[in-house]
């Protein structure tokens, strides 16, 4: 597969400040990215370095395979999506659109058939005459995204677009944006410190902490397969189990809890431990299943339950001290603050970290 973005060795530093710490990083053609993180962790740095709006102290930026770092944002062919949409309020929703088309001196005819179709891409077509303010602001960022793409950049960069957005149409939103990248093609880097949009819409998603890339993966595989207790944290509800490796046999290892129940760790990708050993163990919180006391060995007593609709969120004291979090469909029996219940952990869900 075609390469069409390819960091090597960024660093972007203010002052004695490191947002980016000497990343490097090959993007597919054609692949939507996803830059997951918190806040500060350097992904929007990223992303702005890639447009051209700050320039890195070291290292090298190549989009579709010609450097770019001293290349200014209009020359570099990329689509662009802000947080708040960045609409000229007085000029038409045409205008808008045909804005970059302008830019680059095309044809008057052939600006009206590639916003017509780019009004056609994001189900908004009829839409021209009116202003931004006219339309809600699930519409407006369509017209942003609509912008973006009729230019036909090499890279569509998304900056935290869903972020203004309320719950519902924020859902909405992220399979129209995967429709549209997988209609139009574009390749995509998406900026986002909301770990279910990450999941939901990539190909190839890059966790970052501290300027610095921690995993980059398939969604089911950072997710499934975290490397660090970061990873295995900013994704999804994780529980970490402190024991004590007791032994192994060919694809498992066992473990000793504090309270002295035994867990077995599977699931492949096994890293290199031996007995005695003390190794943290992740456990998603949605991968352990909850039964009647003394039917497993480990035991443990509810302290806490958070009703979710569909699901319940029970915080869970086990015997030896420390405390898990499991979610339960509601379709299985409820389970009630005080009760005593076991823990049911399938090998191939845990994982040494």
């Amino acid at each position: 597969m075609a390469t069409a973005v390819d960091l090597r060795n960024i660093t972007l530093a203010y002052g004695s400040f490191v947002a980016v710490a000497n990343v490097s990083l090959t993007i597919e053609k054609g692949s939507f990215l996803t830059l997951l993180g918190p806040s500060g962790c350097g992904k929007t740095t990223i992303l702005r370095s890639i447009a051209g709006l700050v320039s890195p102290t070291s290292g090298d930026i190549e989009i579709a395979g010609r450097r770019v770092n001293d290349i200014p944002i209009h020359k570099r062919n990329i689509g662009l999506v802000f947080q708040n949409y960045a609409l000229f309020p007085h000029k038409t929703i045409f205008d808008n659109i045909a804005f970059g088309l302008k830019y680059r001196n095309v044809p008057k005819a052939t600006i009206a058939e590639k916003v017509k179709r780019a009004l056609e891409i994001v189900r908004l077509p009829g839409t021209d005459k009116k202003l931004p303010s006219e339309l809600s602001g699930g519409q407006q960022q369509r017209i942003a995204l609509a912008r973006a793409i009729v230019i036909e950049p090499d890279v569509l960069l998304l900056d935290e677009p869903l972020s203004a957005l309320d719950a519902n149409l924020r859902e909405e939103m992220r399979v129209e944006l995967k429709q549209i990248q997988r209609q139009t093609g574009i390749t995509t880097i998406f900026v986002t410190h909301d770990q279910s949009e990450a999941l939901a819409m990539s190909d190839v998603v890059v966790v970052m902490n501290k300027g610095k890339i921690e995993q980059i993966g398939a969604p089911a595989e950072v997710y499934e397969h975290p490397q660090s207790e970061f990873v295995a944290s900013f994704l999804g509800n994780a529980n970490f189990l402190t024991a004590t490796v007791t032994g192994g046999r060919e694809g498992a290892i066992e473990v000793k809890l504090p309270d002295g129940a035994t867990l077995t760790v599977g699931g492949g990708n096994l890293r290199p431990v031996k007995t005695g050993d003390t190794v943290r163990v992740v456990v998603r919180a949605e991968k352990i299943m909850l039964r009647p006391s003394c039917s497993t060995p480990i035991a443990g007593k509810i302290v806490d339950v958070d009703y979710l609709g569909a699901l319940a969120r029970y915080d869970i004291d086990l015997a030896g001290g420390q405390r898990v979090r499991a979610l339960s469909s509601l379709h299985e029996r409820a389970h009630a603050s005080g009760e005593p219940v076991a823990l049911a952990i399938d090998p191939e869900h845990c994982r040494i970290l």
